[in-house]
């Protein structure tokens, strides 16, 4: 992430994490020596566990640096070709693996309208507030993944909340409002024949109107 980063759990984000968990994280935990503010790991809503404040965290503050082992880009390639990777790229040549060394910034989970954003700052991949966060509250930040014809489906259950964890683009764009209109399509042709089977045939000039609607609208 450079101001978001490049994630792969078993996907990838577009500024540099990773994860893959071929290489699970088994016994998560914070480090305390690198969060600014008393932080734990919990069950999440959004997926499998999480990380929480537990104290007010005011706005535009340290919240945890994102640490693991420094892997060369041969390396890198090599992990992320796992189900599951905990990768976050700090620059061209190298990335850290938070599997291995992780401060417990790895487990925060994606969210379409987030609290912390990943800043790199003198070599560091640090999370910083957004805005106040309170004690009890999840952690979560946007992993922004790179949009390469995959889409990893997003959970977070914000009222902003894009369906994926993709970095919106105008293909990304394009992409979602033709699956939209195909789903669209489908359901018509569905009620077409559940109505054909109750011997409900609509005239042929009421589907006629209705697909021209349907393709200006379109």
């Amino acid at each position: 992430m450079q101001v978001n980063p490049t994630f792969t759990r078993a996907f990838t984000l577009n500024s540099g994490l990773h994860f893959n968990m071929d290489t699970p994280v088994r016994r998560p935990r914070i480090d305390p020596k690198f969060a600014g503010y008393k932080l734990s790991i919990r069950r999440s809503k959004i997926h499998r566990y999480g990380v929480y404040a537990e104290e007010r965290i005011p706005a535009n503050r340290k919240v945890i640096e994102y640490t693991g082992e420094r892997l060369n880009r041969r390396e890198t390639k090599r992990r992320g070709e796992g189900e599951y990777t905990y990768l976050f790229t700090l620059d061209k040549y190298w990335t850290l693996d938070g599997a291995f060394g992780g401060s417990g910034a790895e487990i925060i989970n994606h969210s379409c309208e987030p609290n912390v954003v990943s800043r790199i700052m003198k070599g560091h991949i640090i999370y910083m507030s957004l805005r106040t966060i309170e004690p009890g509250e999840e952690i979560t930040v946007d992993y922004n993944f790179e949009y390469v014809g995959d889409r990893t489906f997003c959970a977070c259950g914000a009222s902003n909340c894009r369906s994926v964890m993709e970095r919106m683009t105008p293909k990304l764009e394009r992409d979602l409002a033709k699956e939209k209109a195909a789903r669209a399509a489908s359901a018509g042709r569905a009620r077409a024949r559940r109505a054909g089977a109750n011997g409900k045939v609509e005239p042929q000039s009421a589907l006629e109107s209705k697909a021209k609607s349907k393709a200006a609208y379109i």
